[in-house]
């Protein structure tokens, strides 16, 4: 794990001063490191039933759609307002500086669905904590919320359902 952490470059005062963003293309990037991420993610979902996984515009769609393939299931998008074509559910959420919405289609799940969500970084929780309530309305079962990477000091997951979140690497 600490091969792929290393790998992932920090960028000091973006996207503001006093921030260190942690900068995933480096990853991404690296073939042999990418693979080895999403295989090593993926196997924690190996012979469980999931029908469903959810990928959170834009960086979630990265790492949803390779744990989808390797899974063997498709994969629904979550995006912002007005990037769906037919039509959608939508629920709006506090962000640190405002207000932000997201869309999913309205016939993305049938009741029961198991679903992973996948995003690529966990920091406050707000993003995912907004998708888990879009996807319970449909009456679909969050199965976990997947990420690549946790900044554990954020205390994001206090936000998620208990033992329900699962970080591959933890800052």
């Amino acid at each position: 794990m600490d091969q792929l952490k290393d790998i992932i470059r920090n960028i000091p005062d973006f996207p503001k001063k006093g921030i260190v963003f942690k900068d995933i293309t480096t990853l991404l990037a690296d073939a042999k490191s990418f693979h080895r991420m999403v295989d090593l993610l993926a196997h924690r979902y190996v012979g469980e039933k999931i029908d469903q996984i959810v990928g959170i515009e834009a960086r979630g769609f990265i790492l949803g759609s390779a744990l989808a393939y390797k899974l063997g299931t498709g994969i629904t998008l979550v995006r912002k307002p007005g990037k769906l074509p037919y039509k959608t559910r939508s629920i709006s959420y506090e962000l640190e500086y405002g207000t932000d919405t997201l869309e999913i289609h309205e016939d993305a799940f049938k009741k029961g669905d198991k679903v992973i969500i996948a995003d690529d970084l966990l920091a406050t929780g707000g993003t995912m904590a907004a998708v888990v309530d879009l996807v319970e309305q449909f009456g679909a079962e969050i199965h976990e919320c997947a990420f690549m990477a946790e900044l554990e000091f954020l205390e994001g997951r206090s936000k998620l359902p208990e033992g329900k979140v699962y970080s591959l690497l933890k800052f």
